[in-house]
């Protein structure tokens, strides 16, 4: 006796729901924003994807809030099999999207294949950053962090030794995706660096 398609096609959508699962148990280095407790992956895709409608106004005109929303629930997924990358450890970052795509290419891969694709179209687009999309929901995973170390007298920045120089860097991102939150991460940034909470270089 066959098992039905459908019945296969629900099999795979549930191994997935269950793998990813799994995103809530990856720490990522930074803190929650009253610097209690580290936040998880899970944690953070929320929160950005929940950033992506509240500042949905502050992306380029035309852009696809929904698909945004989407790449921002996606995007993390890899980190799985990958574990959460130190943006300022560039050894890491470099060796990163290698790793990454192997875990797309496994974890997307449990899905039916019609969603497999769609799901992994999204991160590939996400990670290329050539639409105004994923140039916002880029902008958001950046300023996430920048955010919540500001608003924990310094939070990561100050526990690895992170200068403002640095962290001006990955603005670059951030303007690239909005303007408006490119000139308001560059502003907290320097209000951080004139309270101490983040060195100048």
């Amino acid at each position: 006796m066959t098992t039905p398609p459908e019945q296969d096609r629900l099999h795979a959508q549930l191994a997935f729901a269950m793998e990813i699962d799994k995103l809530r148990r990856i720490l990522r280095r930074n803190t929650l924003m009253d610097g209690s407790r580290r936040e998880n992956d899970a944690e953070h895709s929320w929160y950005v994807g929940m950033l992506a409608m509240v500042l949905a106004e502050h992306a380029p005109p035309g852009t696809d809030l929904d698909k945004v929303v989407a790449m921002l629930l996606v995007h993390d997924i890899v980190e799985i099999d990958a574990g959460d990358t130190f943006i300022y450890d560039a050894h890491a970052v470099e060796a990163q999207l290698g790793i990454e795509r192997k875990a797309a290419d496994r974890i997307f891969g449990l899905l039916p294949e019609d969603q497999s694709a769609r799901l992994r179209a999204l991160w590939d687009e996400f990670e290329e950053r050539k639409t105004p999309e994923a140039r916002f929901a880029k902008a958001l995973d950046r300023i996430a962090p920048i955010m919540a170390n500001h608003h924990n007298e310094g939070g990561t920045w100050s526990l690895y030794k992170v200068t403002a120089g640095q962290v001006l860097e990955k603005v670059k991102i951030i303007e690239e995706g909005s303007a408006t939150l490119g000139a308001y991460a560059t502003e907290i940034i320097e209000l951080s660096v004139s309270r101490g909470h983040l060195a100048r270089a």
